[in-house]
């Protein structure tokens, strides 16, 4: 029984070892090549309040919040300052909106787009008609073009740059916040203010609603798309901000750069599945620049798309995250990854098992067998005095033998040894006859 009871336990710790030595190559596969659990807390820059940068920001952290992740909101000048904290590896921003043309995927290696959310017109409004005029005589004209670090200055610095209106030369740029632009604006302390921002900005429509403000339309808006292809030729019908005052008094023409979703490229998919998501629900709507179901879009103009995103525009987001809640699909997402290395090494495991297994049992029979050889040589060759001795070790042995489990398709081998065994001891016991008959 004792030895029957060392081959079980001899045979449960290869098991056990075997066991150990897989999951020990999962653990090693799954911390190299699995991403680890999403993080309950991301971080997204917005534009300044008021703008439609920061009013989206709040749409974004609610539909977040009903998977069980905080979106915190970060305020900035605007979307270059955006792009730097994207960029910063210091920086904690891991989501940002970002229109066309601010970076691109040569400045920015490590960001990638979850596609384009909706238009974002340059407004440039002015006191009267006479703002070009303006510009040519003796006086200055004085413009804000937004704080340093938004992409409203970014653009119009190089846009008037390009129409000959030069900061100290013929025009005072003014850095202001939207807000103060709209203030002075309207308090006639600035001649024009131009904003980046989309339609639905509150800002911009309380600037239409304005009578003494005019929208200016963007000349020659064709050029400017051949020479800049991220921006977009857009028109402002006429009448669309109110019909019964005629605001605007007839269609205007303005370019517009797209909103892109903007993160880093190693924002665990699971979270960049539930950005997209909020997408979808926020700008699928129809507005006054695109149709129903325009946005988001799958554009890479500036940026690569990501991988989640680009499976996303295929098929949606992935089935367990459709119909499980957040956390749950994300667990068992990561247990059928760990399937798939937990089968790799499982199959030929198992494969081998059987063929270790046999091994094993021929080994311990070809023990046996040694030390029945070795009983045998000295029974054949030892000296005669040793020759009683002999049996209690073939008892011994026998019983041994006699203890031995082993499965079915291995008991002929047992049967074998035992019949060697009996041999063994029929040789034994006839020598001793012999030699008890020769020496009465």
């Amino acid at each position: 029984m004792a030895d029957r009871a060392l081959l079980r336990r001899s045979y449960l710790a290869w098991v056990v070892a075997a066991a150990a030595a897989l999951f020990a190559v999962v653990a090693w596969l799954a911390f190299a090549f699995l991403k680890p659990t999403p993080p309950r807390l991301v971080v997204m820059a917005t534009g300044p309040e008021g703008g439609i940068s920061a009013e989206l920001g709040r749409l974004y952290r609610g539909s977040l919040a009903r998977s069980g992740v905080e979106l915190r909101l970060d305020a900035s000048p605007g979307a270059v300052a955006n792009t730097a904290l994207l960029r910063d590896p210091k920086s904690s921003v891991s989501v940002a909106i970002v229109p066309s043309g601010i970076t691109n995927r040569h400045e920015s290696p490590g960001l990638v787009s979850l596609g384009a959310l909706f238009y974002e017109p340059l407004w440039i409004f002015s006191r009267g008609r006479g703002l070009m005029e303006k510009l040519r005589g003796p006086a200055r004209a004085r413009i804000s073009v937004g704080p340093e670090g938004s992409g409203g200055r970014a653009f119009a610095v190089e846009f008037l740059a390009r129409l000959g209106i030069v900061d100290g030369r013929n025009a005072t740029l003014l850095a202001l916040e939207p807000q103060a632009a709209a203030d002075k604006l309207l308090a006639r302390e600035i001649d024009a203010a131009v904003i980046l921002d989309a339609w639905e900005s509150p800002l911009v429509r309380k600037l239409l609603a304005e009578k003494d403000l005019v929208l200016i339309s963007a000349a020659r808006a064709d050029s400017w798309v051949a020479l800049y292809p991220y921006l977009n030729k857009v028109v402002l019908p006429a009448g669309v901000a109110d019909m019964a005052r005629d605001i605007p008094p007839e269609n205007v023409t303005l370019l517009a750069p797209r909103a892109n979703l903007v993160v880093r490229a190693d924002l665990h998919p699971a979270i960049q599945y539930l950005l997209l998501e909020a997408a979808a629900q926020i700008h699928s709507g129809p507005g006054v620049f695109h149709r129903a179901g325009e946005f988001p879009a799958p554009e890479s103009v500036d940026l690569p798309l990501s991988d989640p995103a680009r499976q996303f525009y295929k098929t949606g987001p992935p089935f367990l995250q459709r119909h499980l809640p957040f956390w749950l699909a994300i667990l068992l997402q990561q247990l059928m990854v760990l399937l798939i290395p937990v089968v790799g090494v499982l199959v030929p495991l198992l494969r081998f098992a059987p063929a270790g297994f046999a091994w094993a049992m021929q080994r311990r029979m070809l023990t046996l067998y040694g030390e029945l050889k070795r009983l045998d040589d000295e029974l054949t060759h030892g000296p005669r005095d040793r020759v009683p001795d002999l049996a209690a070790r073939l008892q011994q042995l026998e019983e041994r033998v006699n203890d031995v489990w082993l499965p079915m398709s291995f008991r002929p081998l047992l049967y074998q040894l035992k019949t060697h065994v009996a041999l063994v001891r029929q040789r034994h016991a006839a020598i001793l006859s012999a030699e008890s008959r020769g020496h009465p």
